[in-house]
């Protein structure tokens, strides 16, 4: 078991249709066959039918979560493929880490971007209001004269 992976999180079948994934994970089947394309899923066929395995789940589980984490489709791969072949599975958390350092660095950033953004709203807001009360002033006080 992967650090990834949660406890309790053996499903009982021991393959999935397209359907069963989309419920579980709440999900279109869309999406599901985006990260097939994308070569993360690779489900066998009965028929026209998409039969996935325990390892497809996994690996769809942990698109998923890469994606909530912000990662992109090649950290994604790359945390999956660490999966895959995690031996020594300390170079694996080591790695994911490291990403995920990144990924925090990077948000920290895009906050205090984002907190000046919104100071400086805030600065041309406050100049727009005083323009407007001088204006307003104008206005009123020429109408009375």
């Amino acid at each position: 078991m992967s650090i990834l992976s949660e406890p309790g999180d053996q499903a009982a079948g021991s393959t999935f249709t397209i359907s069963d994934l989309s419920r579980e994970f709440n999900i279109t089947p869309r999406t599901i066959r985006f990260w097939e394309d994308q070569g993360l899923l690779a489900p066998n066929r009965e028929g026209r039918n998409r039969v996935y395995t325990k390892r497809d789940r996994t690996r769809l589980k942990l698109a998923l979560r890469g994606k909530r984490l912000g990662l992109s489709l090649a950290e994604i791969r790359d945390v999956i493929d660490m999966y895959d072949v995690a031996r020594d599975e300390s170079d694996q958390l080591s790695r994911l880490l490291n990403m995920l350092a990144q990924r925090r660095a990077a948000l920290e950033q895009q906050r205090e971007d984002i907190e000046a953004m919104l100071a400086e709203i805030g600065n041309v807001e406050c100049v727009c209001r005083e323009h407007l009360a001088v204006a307003l002033a104008k206005e009123n006080g020429g109408q009375e004269q």
